[in-house]
């Protein structure tokens, strides 16, 4: 084993992974104080290899506008609002970071990663089309949602998203609502354009093909041992506050870190595979985000979507993802990796979520075993004419869902993000999935507040998160001018469509 070789750096931050998190975090704190030294280690030979690719994620910009899963019908048959309006502003949040460095000049073209497209939600059948009218009524009631469309009508929908509409039996039930604010993000590029800002500022480096293989506490520091992918040699390297934002792969080394706090995590490994056509006939007469209903029982990730992808200067569009299960937790990682994971403290929560998920289980096993004449015609749903020629396999991200201890049940299965933190608050990991990349400057500001509350006190901080992101600390749901404000100066810098009528 190659002897390792202390390095004669101490970074004051080291980031592990080098995707979307990684870098927001990078580049919120170098804004806050510059002095700080910043190191991002990752594994392969560039950044945004994993859920941050544009190819391995939805790359919707989700913001709350098309996605039926955020709004679930309650018992009394009302529509519950809550996660649609907490998601929804947590975009606004990134949306105001990204148009700071624009004007900063520090990401010259907003176009390079994101692009105006209409989100659509789209449902079939008399039970679907009711609940598609009470959610339209729910969400429309809030000024947030001012400017969405809905419509039963099918020439109006054939307008609004033809390829779905052409050849559809003509005696089904169908209907939608489009918001024509919504956007199409390409996180990858989102990240060159970050870490291409970051590279020129003095105490921040980037090292590629290095692998974080382990993490213990030295005092008040912490011991990050890594190895070089090409050469086999180690080195260990001290910093005095380590994020973990290594997609899947933050499990595993959340469990080196020994924290307490990361007792009793597990991962569920859920892989996608999309359809993707790149004929720009096809492509060109879809300018949307078309979202459908999950089949019962399936994750969230797998809600079946029809969309518009602007990724490195071309138009193209996605259908899928079709939901599968691999033991790997990255998409360049390891069979192993699902089984490497276990151990005596998660063992019992992972039974208890197998035992409380069959439905789960059959959707996936139903999934993996699909034909590809069965993922075509769930496409020809979607879109009726759809030629099989013009698409072919695009094999999506690995999602790896939490699943943590749960005093009723033993365990439970989590949907979405979550920091678990050491109680030092000196290392923090980002474990979950979806809305992920849309949201990571939110989730990045909840890292520093979590982990550098002594900084934002003394006002130096403070000030500085409120210049970067005007409605830092305020409730953008419940401050309608504000909301109206940094909507429409943050449209005009990243050329992108304000049509939000929000009442004053």
């Amino acid at each position: 084993m190659a002897t390792p070789i202390l390095s004669t750096s101490h970074p004051d931050v080291v980031l592990i992974g080098a995707g979307i998190m990684s870098t927001t975090l990078a580049v919120i704190l170098k804004e806050l104080d510059p002095s700080l030294k910043i190191e991002i280690y990752e594994v392969l030979g560039s950044e945004a290899q994993e859920s941050s690719n544009a190819w391995n994620n939805a790359g919707t910009g989700h913001a709350a506008l098309c996605e039926l899963n955020y709004t679930p019908q309650k018992n009394d048959g009302n529509i519950d609002i809550s996660k649609a309006l907490q998601v929804n502003t947590e975009f606004d949040l990134s949306r105001q970071l990204w148009a700071y460095l624009v004007k900063k000049g520090a990401v010259k073209d907003p176009q390079s990663f994101i692009h105006p497209v209409p989100h659509c939600s789209f449902v079939r059948g008399s039970e679907n089309v009711a609940f598609l009218k009470k959610r339209f009524e729910a969400l429309t009631a809030h000024p947030l949602y001012h400017g969405m469309e809905h419509s039963d009508d099918k020439k109006q929908l054939e307008e609004w998203f033809p390829l779905v509409m052409e050849g559809r039996d003509p005696a089904e039930q169908v209907a939608a609502t489009r918001m024509r604010a919504g956007t199409d993000v390409d996180y990858g590029a989102l990240t060159k354009d970050l870490l291409d800002s970051l590279r020129d500022q003095d105490g921040f480096c980037i090292h590629f093909f290095s692998r974080v293989q382990d993490l213990r506490r030295e005092g008040k520091l912490w011991n990050v041992r890594i190895r070089d992918e090409k050469s086999g040699e180690q080195r260990d390297v001290q910093a005095g506050f380590v994020f973990i934002g290594a997609g899947g792969g933050s499990l595993p080394l959340l469990q080196k870190s020994g924290i307490p706090e990361g007792r009793g995590y597990a991962g569920f490994p859920v892989s996608g595979i999309w359809l993707r056509c790149d004929d720009p006939v096809v492509s060109g007469r879809h300018d949307a985000k078309v979202y459908g209903k999950a089949s019962t029982g399936s994750p969230p990730m797998s809600v079946p979507h029809l969309d518009r992808r602007h990724v490195e200067g071309k138009v193209s569009l996605l259908f899928g993802p079709y939901a599968g299960f691999s033991t790997k937790f990255l998409k360049h990682g390891s069979y192993l990796d699902l089984f490497g994971s276990i151990d005596p403290e998660n063992l019992l929560p992972m039974l208890a979520v197998g035992r409380d998920n069959v439905a789960l289980t059959e959707y996936l096993i139903g999934q993996v075993l699909e034909s590809p004449k069965e993922r075509f015609a769930a496409l020809r749903e979607f879109y009726p004419n759809a030629k099989e020629d013009d698409w072919k396999i695009e094999v999506a991200g690995q999602r790896v869902q939490i699943i943590k201890k749960d005093p009723t049940h033993g365990g439970i299965l989590q949907f979405g993000t979550e920091l678990v933190s050491a109680a030092d608050r000196s290392t923090v990991a980002m474990l979950g999935a979806s809305p992920g990349a849309s949201t990571s400057v939110w989730i990045m500001l909840e890292v520093i507040k979590r982990c550098f509350a002594e900084k934002l006190k003394d006002g130096g901080w403070l000030a500085k998160l409120n210049e970067m992101i005007p409605s830092y600390g305020q409730s953008l749901a419940e401050n309608v001018a504000l909301c109206q404000r940094v909507r429409a100066e943050t449209a005009a810098v990243l050329k992108i469509n304000n049509v939000t009528e929000i009442a004053q």
